[in-house]
């Protein structure tokens, strides 16, 4: 199964994560698919950078979201936009 998860990266105590595309079964920082957007919690407030078009594209696909990565893709408005495809693509 493919899932939207965080990947960490930065110094010890310093993390800065990496929105990746990842088969479940591959460890956190190891191989990815596609990076889809960045998250540095440390920045105040935390910076969120998603990309709409990718991230759009996997969720239509069947990529499965973490619960951490959900949270992020809904404070950019990916979810809702997806919600939005989805029920606009059922009124057909």
């Amino acid at each position: 199964m493919v899932k939207i998860r965080l990947k960490r990266m930065g110094a010890k105590k310093r993390p800065f994560y990496r929105v990746v595309v990842a088969d479940s079964r591959s460890p956190r920082d190891g191989r990815f698919i596609e990076e889809i957007g960045t998250y540095d919690p440390l920045s105040d407030p935390a910076k969120i950078h998603i990309d709409t078009e990718k991230a759009l594209k996997w969720l239509q696909n069947g990529a499965q979201p973490s619960d951490t990565a959900r949270s992020l893709l809904r404070k950019a408005g990916v979810l809702r936009q997806f919600h939005e495809l989805r029920a606009a693509r059922s009124k057909r």
